[in-house]
């Protein structure tokens, strides 16, 4: 297995952290101070390298999981420690407007976060429309994945895979759009018809 470097510290994260280091993988948490990562790591009881926003990701594969708001911030902290890994971003970028998203008409917050990063760095959408609750409960969920590198997409979907869940390519990274205008919809879908979010979307192929 591969070392995996998760910056953020909430649900989702904690969720795929979890995950992770019970398939095998080691887990690197970065987050905005030493103290709150190892906190997040004891809380999981998972064994963790733990630093700080800046630290360079020991890991390949490094998940963006902070909230869209402060990512652009999160990710100018890097810098070009950031080249040559592959970021999954599993962030929404979901405005105070019911259905809407704050990215620029034509474009996703995948696309956005491309644009801060340094050459040679790759992203690919993917977990956005899985509920950490939901994916920390365990089982075999359907995540979907977009990423103009098809490297990048295929090794996003091993380590998707390796999780107990099943990988979705859905195509290039433009698709992100409609990954993210999708959890809207989940959120609609929990507001109203569901009265919860403790669901999960997912494909029967028949």
């Amino acid at each position: 297995m591969s070392t995996i470097t998760i910056i953020g510290t909430g649900g989702m994260a904690a969720a795929i952290a979890g995950r992770a280091s019970a398939s095998g993988h080691a887990i690197q948490v970065l987050s905005r101070d030493t103290a709150s990562a190892q906190a997040f790591a004891d809380r999981l009881a998972i064994d963790a390298t733990v630093g700080v926003h800046g630290t360079v990701p020991a890991g390949g594969l490094v998940v963006l999981a902070v909230p869209y708001s402060v990512a652009a911030s999160v990710v100018g902290a890097y810098g070009d420690a950031l080249a040559g890994k592959v970021i999954i971003d599993i962030t929404n970028p979901y405005s105070p407007e019911p259905g809407a998203l704050v990215t620029p008409a034509g474009s996703s917050g995948a696309q956005e976060i491309t644009k801060l990063l340094p050459a040679g760095t790759t992203v690919v959408k993917a977990f956005n429309t899985l509920v950490g609750q939901v994916l920390a409960r365990g089982g075999s969920r359907d995540t979907f994945v977009a990423s103009d590198d098809p490297a990048a997409k295929e090794r996003v979907s091993e380590f998707i895979t390796s999780l107990g869940l099943r990988p979705l390519d859905v195509g290039g990274l433009a698709m992100a759009r409609n990954l993210e205008a999708t959890g809207t919809l989940l959120i609609g879908l929990a507001q109203n018809a569901l009265g919860h979010f403790d669901f999960a979307l997912n494909v029967d192929a028949g």
